[in-house]
């Protein structure tokens, strides 16, 4: 799948969100969340140890990917048990580059680690989405950056989220090995 570049999520919020569920369409969000894993190792077993090489200085490895996806599925985490148990909680931005390349670049981290540390927790948003009724859904927090988005918004986001990152990632590895 050849996946454009995704506008900015601080200067372009609508285009941003746009962008992510454009990448899931009509795919059930969670049937796509549940597969990712499986995906991320296969990406890394395909990579080996062209998984840390990056294509540029400016551009992140599958292993970086594959930490960004980490992350993001942490704070993700937050965010929907934030939204379920408050009303309309902040919901703090935080800088995926400035992330990465503090927590992770240079590190060679473990990919086999961080999806034992990516799938259950995964797991454990899939089962809370899917027990979920259609309230709950329509929830909603106020993103620092991007405004009012419900539990819906952000699962569906993150879906189309994954789908941009192994994008990225697969790119990298293309890169790298040619």
């Amino acid at each position: 799948m050849d996946i454009p570049s995704s506008p900015d999520p601080v200067s372009e919020p609508q285009a941003y969100q746009e962008h992510l569920l454009s990448l899931l369409g009509e795919e059930d969000p969670a049937k796509v969340q549940a597969r990712a894993p499986e995906l991320w190792r296969s990406m890394v077993a395909d990579a080996g140890d062209r998984g840390y090489e990056r294509p540029a200085s400016s551009e992140w490895s599958v292993v970086e990917c594959l930490a960004h996806a980490l992350d993001a599925e942490i704070v993700s985490a937050a965010r929907y048990r934030w939204i379920l148990a408050h009303d309309e909680p902040p919901l703090i931005g935080y800088d995926q580059d400035l992330w990465v390349n503090t927590l992770h670049a240079g590190r060679r981290e473990d990919p086999d680690e961080l999806l034992r540390l990516l799938e259950p927790i995964r797991l454990g948003n899939v089962e809370l989405w899917e027990r979920s009724s259609a309230e709950d859904r329509a929830r909603v927090g106020l993103h620092a950056e991007r405004g009012r988005e419900s539990f819906d918004l952000l699962f569906r986001m993150l879906a189309g989220h994954d789908r941009f990152h192994m994008a990225q990632a697969r790119r990298a590895l293309d890169a790298v090995s040619s």
